[in-house]
């Protein structure tokens, strides 16, 4: 039933709206779909992700010209714009389920899903062959991430919480294609840069599905929490934090990073290590064992920041 208090204000914004000269109304639906179109591609990730690309560059040894380097960092960007665009096309009707995503333009009927297909498809066409442009190497590990990620990890994630692991694969790629941007070949270097933000997801996505849980099981979607339960996504985050603070290290004897990047990640993994353990204990309440979830989900993101940031740090002054 129509709020009879708001209704004449609604009524009387739509009277202006159409009372608006025909450019301005245009002008506004334009602006409406470009910031659709941009929510499509997730930009907060596709931030981080060139942040990490950019970092795998900065690490590795040798030189690039300046346009190779932006044709990576931008083909980069748009490879996993494509992704994310195709991932919200594909989910659609999950997004609908869950409260955080059932405001998103596809689920919330501001976009046809074929206009989402199409852009996301028209971010792929192009972002491949600027990766190809870049080296082979580069090209294909994009190539590789973004069919991963679309047809593989996407469909998965509705039958078995091992998607995170395939999932991980394509996130983990943009170090690697900064690396191999410099390089142009998989060295052990940027196979272990691979394998820092592999495993890092692991844990950072496992929280998530621990204080978001109900919402995943509304839609459907067999995160570790709802297919193996919260003690198992306990010991997931446990067991890929010991894995991911042992990667990490192996960064300084392979030459990728210095003395102080090596302190740096040997606190920054203790202290991880600590809060993964510490969930593991019993919590005094539901509301304890969500605020523990939520906390380390936020450190996860500080310890990548912080992790990369010492990496760089140690290149710079080296």
């Amino acid at each position: 039933m129509a709020n009879l208090e708001s209704y004449p204000i609604q009524s009387a914004a739509r009277a202006d709206s159409a009372r608006a000269p025909s450019h301005v109304r245009g002008s506004s639906r334009a602006a409406a779909l470009a910031r659709d179109l941009v929510a499509l591609t997730k930009p907060r990730i596709t931030l981080l992700v060139m942040l990490t690309s950019a970092a795998g560059m900065c690490v590795a040894p040798g030189r690039v010209s300046a346009q190779k380097m932006w044709l990576s960092i931008v083909g980069t960007a748009l490879i996993v714009a494509s992704a994310n665009a195709l991932n919200m096309w594909w989910e659609r009707d999950l997004d609908g389920k869950m409260a955080r995503t059932k405001s998103r333009p596809l689920p919330a009927g501001r976009m046809s899903p074929d206009v989402a297909l199409a852009f996301g498809i028209a971010l792929g066409v192009v972002s491949v062959p600027m990766l190809f442009a870049v080296n082979v190497a580069t090209g294909v590990l994009g190539a590789l991430a973004l069919v991963t990620y679309v047809a593989i990890y996407t469909p998965m994630k509705r039958h078995t919480w091992l998607a995170l692991l395939v999932g991980a694969v394509p996130g983990a790629m943009p170090p690697l294609m900064g690396w191999t941007t410099v390089t142009g070949s998989m060295q052990a270097g940027g196979l272990l840069l691979f394998g820092v933000l592999f495993l890092w997801q692991v844990p950072h996505f496992a929280a998530i599905t621990l204080f978001r849980r109900d919402d995943y099981a509304r839609a459907g979607l067999m995160v570790v929490s709802v297919h193996r339960g919260e003690r198992a996504a306990k010991h997931v985050i446990v067991m890929y934090t010991v894995l991911l603070v042992a990667t990490s290290l192996l960064l300084y004897p392979f030459g990728v990073g210095g003395p102080w990047y090596l302190a740096t990640a040997a606190l920054l993994g203790a202290i991880f290590f600590a809060m993964g353990v510490r969930g593991l204990r019993p919590a005094k309440s539901e509301r304890a064992g969500l605020r523990w979830a939520k906390q380390l989900f936020a450190f996860s993101i500080v310890y990548l920041v912080l992790l990369l940031s010492s990496l760089l740090l140690d290149r710079v002054s080296a």
